[in-house]
């Protein structure tokens, strides 16, 4: 075999290669595919893993996820029944569930964004647009754990009662978006609201209203807390002054009858004989002295008062 002949095989045997390695191609377990020729679809959509072929050169394989995706949407502010201007920023589970009708529809997930957010956004709007606000912040109609003080709100806004509520609203929105997202290839799986909140202009209000309100509550507990302290204090005094006076009478009854008590011994002492009565005299007197008179007390004394007879000898001079 001379030179030329083998270079022509090894370019023939190059080409088969690049050939064979470019009509196959392979599925992973997260994708399926469809195969495009000229641009347009052939074949059913492969939507099992492993390895395939097709022509090369002419035909083209297009890959799409086989799991779950996600829509974030942009938040939207909407007007609710009840005129509440809010804004709602939600996000939904979704996939490719006909990879043929999807190419034909929407050609790619970027498509598919854009549709998602035409049909999601527009559906969410329509339901928070027909109910009022408080079926979409709330779920059920669980009564409200609140104090005394809150009984006025629970009778407000977030007491009302519901009828359907964010689950069963979100629900609802699913099955309106479902049938038109079915004719492009896509199953909704799930939507939920991420965030929901008062358009800027209302928040401060809101926050100006919720301030004052808690004052009016802190100020309420704050005059009951002063009242029943001047009670618990008023009722203290009554108390200190009732048992400071009983105590007073207590102690004065004591003291009357140890000085009853003192006054029966004392006469029963001292009234014995007429000596004895003299010398209780005598120490009753000196008692006088001493409690009257101190170092630089001058007195003048008569010698026939009761005051000085004691004084004198008992020649009574």
């Amino acid at each position: 075999m001379n030179k030329p002949t083998s270079m022509i095989i090894g370019a023939i045997v190059i080409l088969g290669l690049i050939a064979l390695f470019s009509a196959t191609f392979v599925v992973d377990e997260t994708e399926q595919a469809i195969i495009t020729q000229f641009g347009k679809p052939v074949g059913d959509p492969i939507v099992e893993p492993g390895f395939h072929f097709k022509i090369p050169m002419i035909q083209k394989v297009h890959f799409f996820d086989k799991r779950f995706l996600a829509w974030d949407g942009d938040p939207n502010q909407i007007p609710t029944k009840d005129k509440r201007f809010i804004w709602v920023d939600s996000y939904a589970r979704w996939r490719i569930i006909d990879p043929l009708l999807f190419f034909q529809r929407v050609r790619d997930e970027r498509g598919a964004q854009t549709r998602l957010d035409d049909i999601l956004d527009g559906e969410t709007r329509n339901a928070i647009a027909n109910n009022n606000l408080v079926e979409i912040v709330r779920s059920t109609n669980r009564e409200l754990e609140v104090g005394e003080a809150l009984e006025e709100i629970k009778e407000t806004e977030i007491g009302l009662r519901i009828k359907l509520g964010r689950e069963k609203l979100t629900r609802l929105i699913i099955e309106a978006a479902s049938p038109r997202l079915q004719v492009l290839g896509i199953e909704l799986l799930d939507l939920r609201f991420k965030r929901i909140n008062y358009v800027e202009e209302v928040q401060k209000k809101i926050y100006e209203r919720m301030i004052t309100e808690r004052k009016r509550i802190a100020d309420r507990y704050r005059s009951e807390g002063q009242g029943e302290s001047a009670k618990i204090i008023g009722d203290r005094e009554r108390d200190l002054k009732k048992i400071q006076s009983e105590a007073y009478r207590t102690a004065q009854e004591l003291k009357g009858k140890a000085d009853a008590e003192a006054t029966a011994i004392y006469a029963r002492a001292y009234n014995q004989s007429n000596e004895s009565r003299v010398f209780y005299q005598f120490l009753k007197t000196m008692e006088s002295y001493k409690n009257t008179l101190s170092e630089k007390d001058w007195l003048v004394l008569s010698t026939k008062g009761d005051f000085f007879k004691f004084l004198q000898n008992q020649s009574g001079k």
